[in-house]
């Protein structure tokens, strides 16, 4: 009898979606990473144009539409005055494919992959999925990831290392200084930076940068995406940003497990891109107003949070059951260990939520606080 293989029995299901089952159907959720925006109007708007006139009807390039693939590039010229050659950008089903893209291309079965701890639930999933050894790595008190702790982990079976600024769940932003010593670990080490841009607008305090700016060899591939910065999580459209050979590897990949991402998803980036931006700003002033009112309540209740700079996530360290009694009491948080052991004794709240019901669930969190000491 045909079994399962050992990769795939080697990953469970995420502890967020266990959360959301346990849950009430009218429970406040803090524990979403999606903009509670609209996608923006010219965005939609694009897509429709594209479907009405019969563009949206074919597959795509598997890189992407011509006009995506352009914006793409310009993209990061604008934003992060890189160079990147059309050759080394493909437009991928999300962020979610884009990393499943650079593991695949990158990760020979047995080698490692170190990302931080807490961390977003996909690396240590796609690393098992690609037949890697994951490497959790712990973090700073401010939950930043310390570029010394990542050389120090680095081995003969090193294949990968995972960079997220600004990071979820953390929220933590790393300081330029961190950035550019990532870069110089991947070029000195000879190992790939899998640089995880998704929050990169998201932006509170500091800046953001990234490894691909201060990297002398192409030991750096980009993961990003429009669902965070331009609220289009439903519209699964990521890329990767790399040197022409290693994107000629991941096309590989990606022309077998999608073929080219969703059309009608491309003509919408490419006008998020291309178009106004305010909205982008729009939205992140709204975030911070949010992180602001959620630090102050948190702190009142006595506990203790690490300042996020950027994201839309606060993760606080918290007593024995207050999850447990926080989502009994009808408020959706996410305990830290889904994000990794170290996680244990924090949870993840979401503020991604408008202030109104952000100050009811923070009014819920105050009660189960008191119940739990």
């Amino acid at each position: 009898m045909t079994e399962f293989s050992e990769r795939v029995e080697a990953v469970s299901i995420s502890g967020i979606r266990e959360v959301f089952e346990a849950a009430g159907e009218d429970a406040i959720n803090l524990g979403l990473g999606q903009p509670d925006f609209p996608t923006p109007e010219h965005a939609r708007r694009a897509a429709v144009d594209a479907i009405e006139a019969g563009d949206a009807d074919a597959y795509t390039s598997n890189r992407g539409t011509p006009g995506l693939v352009d914006a793409i590039v310009e993209k990061h010229a604008r934003d992060n005055d890189l160079e990147v050659d059309p050759n080394g950008v493909i437009a991928t089903a999300g962020g979610s494919e884009a990393l499943h893209l650079a593991m695949e291309a990158h990760v020979d079965p047995g080698e490692e992959v170190l990302f931080p701890d807490p961390g977003f639930v996909s690396y240590d999933a796609l690393t098992r999925i690609a037949g890697g050894e994951p490497v959790p790595l712990p973090l700073r008190e401010d939950l930043t990831l310390d570029p010394a702790t990542v050389e120090e982990h680095i081995t003969e079976d090193t294949a990968a290392f995972v960079v997220n600024s600004p990071a979820n769940p953390t929220g933590a932003v790393q300081d330029p200084e961190d950035v550019r010593e990532f870069a110089r670990i991947a070029d000195e080490h000879d190992v790939l930076c899998v640089s995880d841009e998704v929050y990169e607008h998201i932006v509170f305090d500091g800046e953001h940068r990234s490894p691909m700016e201060f990297a002398d060899t192409d030991n750096v591939v980009v993961v990003n995406a429009c669902s965070k910065t331009y609220s289009m999580t439903g519209w699964r459209l990521g890329w990767v940003a790399a040197s022409e050979r290693r994107a000629e590897r991941m096309l590989r990949v990606h022309q077998y497990v999608q073929a080219c991402a969703s059309a009608p998803a491309q003509y919408a980036a490419e006008a998020a891109l291309t178009g106004p931006q305010d909205v982008v700003g729009e939205m992140v002033q709204a975030f911070e107003r949010r992180r602001d009112v959620l630090l102050d309540e948190l702190a009142d209740m006595g506990l203790d949070v690490p300042t996020p700079r950027g994201a839309f996530y606060a993760m606080p360290k918290v007593p024995d059951g207050w999850v447990e009694e926080v989502v009994d009491r009808g408020v959706v948080v996410v305990p830290g260990e889904a994000f990794g052991e170290r996680g244990e004794g924090y949870a993840r709240i979401s503020y991604a939520t408008d202030l109104e019901e952000l100050r009811e669930a923070l009014e819920i969190m105050r009660e189960a606080t008191a119940a739990v000491r």
